[in-house]
């Protein structure tokens, strides 16, 4: 990934959670345009990242429009066969599911989830989604 992108985006992710620490809608909205605008210039480009696209998806307050954001960031993160990303962007839009009522759904993303976090390092997020997983299907 672009390094420039990369602390762009951890900047705009810091600011939008100050906003939101400090319930400064306005501040907020500014900074998530910002996401929004970088993410939209960067796609197709060799500098689109799921990761802008994640990012934009975790800020999203309309559940349904996140999950949107998530599937978008899913298809790049599919693209570059990331298997960190693919898990933990499932486990986020599995969560909005959830949210939503939509206990197919979710499953249907952590299942997914599963299958990629086979592959990864991160231990509590393949519990996280091991756990969560389960949870459902024996409910």
């Amino acid at each position: 990934m672009n390094t420039k992108i990369y602390k762009e985006v951890l900047f705009l992710a810091k600011e939008l959670m100050t906003c939101a620490n400090k319930k400064d809608q306005a501040g907020f909205d500014d900074y998530y345009q910002e996401l929004q605008q970088l993410c939209e210039d960067n796609e197709g480009t060799d500098k689109d990242h799921p990761v802008q696209w994640e990012t934009l998806g975790d800020f999203t307050d309309d559940l349904e429009r996140a999950i949107a954001v998530y599937d978008k960031a899913l298809q790049k993160a599919a693209a570059i066969n990331s298997k960190d990303y693919l898990s933990s962007i499932g486990f986020s839009a599995a969560q909005l599911k959830i949210e939503l009522g939509d206990n197919a759904g979710a499953i249907e993303y952590l299942e997914q989830a599963k299958i990629h976090s086979n592959k990864i390092i991160d231990k509590e997020l393949k519990a996280e989604i091991h756990d969560l997983l389960t949870a459902l299907k024996d409910a």
